[in-house]
């Protein structure tokens, strides 16, 4: 089953707040305590370091850290304290200059150093080739679904049967009725071989919608019962099917196979990288 921890994604996508314009920001005040800081004067160098690292970078301070100030009730007083709304570069420096030895200080380095990196890819989506689209979305689904596996499980989707039967139902909402099985069959696929690294990336957009819609409702709608969760995910996925049938798009049981697999795509990237990093290092070593 998938691994339900996924903690380098959801401890954080937990305090990750919306402003009215969908803009994202966390709060330093809940950061620092998830960060496990007990003391917010220790915290708050840790957020000059990183102020000063953000200024270093040529990015705007006033972009990423925005001073704010609140009021906190203390027994029968009130009093005010100060706080910040982060960017997702803002908290990528914090944990960059926080406490090494903290195991959280690690994952929200990876967290938010995986995030950044995802935005980076998301404002340039549209640019990108269909391999390099696949592999940007194929890692979304990867990170989405440990999240919706957790969500799953506090659902009551408790063991590998009961998963396969909650993964079924999603399937067969989006694809018109086709279970796991019937889709892998569909695509003629080995045994081993997963249904979604045989996806082009209109189809993996698809599911990862699916995804997407059906472990925020399962959160949102603080869902209890396994049965109903199944129910849930059925109808997550019926609805995305909708839409595409609305705008007239192609059923995803009727997409095409790409002629590489995500691990063959993969391989290239990496020996693509590989080679561009020699021919660096070649020209590094004549210009010296």
């Amino acid at each position: 089953m998938v691994d339900l921890v996924a903690k380098e994604y959801v401890t954080f996508e937990h305090i990750k707040r919306l402003r009215e314009d969908g803009s994202e920001y966390w709060t330093a005040r809940e950061l620092y305590e998830v960060l496990e800081y007990t003391e917010w004067r220790n915290f708050a160098k840790v957020i000059d370091r990183a102020m000063m690292a953000c200024i270093n970078s040529g990015s705007a301070l006033a972009d990423n850290f925005v001073e704010v100030n609140k009021i906190v009730e203390t027994g029968v007083a009130t009093k005010k304290i100060s706080d910040y709304e982060l960017s997702r570069y803002a908290c990528y420096l914090i944990v960059q200059n926080g406490d090494p030895r903290k195991e959280v200080i690690a994952v929200g380095q990876t967290y938010f150093a995986i995030q950044t990196r995802r935005q980076e890819v998301a404002d340039c989506f549209n640019q990108l080739d269909e391999d390099r689209k696949r592999l940007a979305v194929r890692g979304d689904i990867k990170v989405w679904n440990q999240m919706l596996a957790a969500a799953a499980n506090k659902a009551g989707v408790m063991n590998d049967e009961d998963f396969k039967v909650f993964q079924n139902a999603g399937y067969m909402g989006l694809y018109g009725g086709m279970t796991i099985d019937e889709i892998h069959a569909k695509k003629r696929l080995g045994k081993d071989q997963r249904i979604l690294d045989f996806m082009g990336s209109t189809e993996l957009a698809a599911n990862l919608f699916r995804i997407t819609q059906t472990e925020e409702k399962l959160k949102k709608d603080n869902v209890t019962d396994a049965q109903l969760a199944n129910e849930i995910h059925y109808v997550v996925g019926k609805e995305v099917r909708n839409a595409i049938e609305n705008v007239g798009g192609t059923m995803p049981e009727e997409l095409p196979n790409p002629p590489k697999t995500i691990g063959d795509v993969e391989r290239e990237q990496l020996a693509e990288q590989l080679s561009q990093l020699s021919k660096k290092k070649k020209k590094l070593m004549l210009d010296e």
